[in-house]
């Protein structure tokens, strides 16, 4: 750094400034600094920063190691946004959401001195092994909705979005609308079937029981094959864009058009929903909110506020797989 301040003509309290970005340096002081980093190739040693600052500015963040799309979409969201914030990211996976495979991990973030930790994940059991940890710095868990205190949620507003897919689906006329579940051990899969059945009552109209599955096309394709046996709804609301791709391929080979005999919504907007046949209509999750969403909390409770959970709104995606009832 005093290398840097002598190239640069200025103080190393100025160059310490230019690095930490504070506004208190004029543009032609800062681009002077920069130039004189550049030309040196300095860069700052983490390790004698951390020992000043006591601050490694590293987060450590948990994941399932799952390859489905909302699941690693929200890995990399929150990686982005982490790096934005100018936080180093440590991740580490689990293959099973076990109390000790996740203290394991937990305890491996903090012999990095993490600042703090993301923990992404859906269902029951992650909940389970992250309440129990009791570490020393901040915990935000990615995912769950409406948990008890002491943890902290960022999550995308499952319920809402499978509300806004059934309300569209009642508003062009529909009035029944069979759900294919996600697996109930999924916070996430449990929040869109109250979305559905929220959306259906306040239309006044039954619910029933939704179709047990999971998140796989081959489900999808599977319970798509039974409709067409056992008699079609003009629409199906799909907890995933996967089971949706499968219901639409087992309606083709069938004969089955879509959406002038049955209408089919989906869930996620993955890559290629829009080229589907037809293209699907679904639920958008704003996956770069959520991540930003997530460092803004987790950052708050670096800071020693209070953190407060939060929900991101989803939107819905209108295409060509939904349309009136047929007569």
């Amino acid at each position: 750094m005093s290398d840097v301040a002598v190239l640069a003509g200025v103080s190393h309290q100025t160059v310490s400034r230019v690095l930490n970005d504070s506004p208190n340096v004029r543009p032609e002081t800062r681009e002077r600094v920069l130039e004189a980093i550049a030309r040196l190739g300095y860069r700052p040693n983490r390790a004698a920063r951390a020992l000043v600052t006591r601050r490694s500015g590293t987060v450590g963040v948990l994941a399932s190691g799952s390859a489905l799309f909302g699941p690693s979409s929200t890995l990399v969201a929150v990686e982005v946004a982490a790096r934005d914030a100018g936080f180093f990211v440590s991740v580490a996976t689990v293959a099973r959401w076990e109390a000790e495979p996740v203290a394991g991990a937990l305890d491996h973030f903090l012999d990095e001195g993490v600042d703090g930790v993301v923990v992404i994940a859906a269902h029951d059991e992650a909940v389970a092994a992250v309440r129990g940890f009791g570490g020393p710095v901040p915990v935000v868990m990615v995912g769950p909705a409406g948990l008890p205190e002491p943890l902290t949620t960022v999550s995308m507003d499952q319920r809402a979005g499978a509300a806004l897919a059934v309300r569209h689906l009642v508003d062009l006329g529909h009035r029944e609308v069979v759900h294919l579940a996600g697996p109930l051990d999924w916070l996430d899969a449990r929040r869109r079937i109250e979305g559905w059945r929220d959306a259906l009552t306040a239309a006044g109209l039954p619910a029933g029981e939704p179709v047990p599955g999971d998140w796989s096309a081959e489900t999808g394709y599977r319970v798509g094959r039974r409709l067409v046996r056992e008699g079609l709804p003009t629409a199906v609301f799909a907890a995933n864009d996967q089971l949706a791709l499968g219901l639409l391929h087992a309606f083709a080979e069938a004969g089955v058009r879509v959406p002038d005999d049955v209408s089919v919504a989906g869930f996620d907007d993955i890559d290629g929903a829009a080229h589907f046949f037809p293209p699907l209509t679904t639920v958008r999750q704003e996956f770069g909110a959520l991540g930003r969403g997530c460092m803004e909390v987790l950052r708050a409770a670096m800071a020693g506020e209070e953190p407060e959970s939060r929900l991101v709104a989803p939107t819905l995606v209108m295409r060509a797989s939904t349309g009136p009832p047929r007569a």
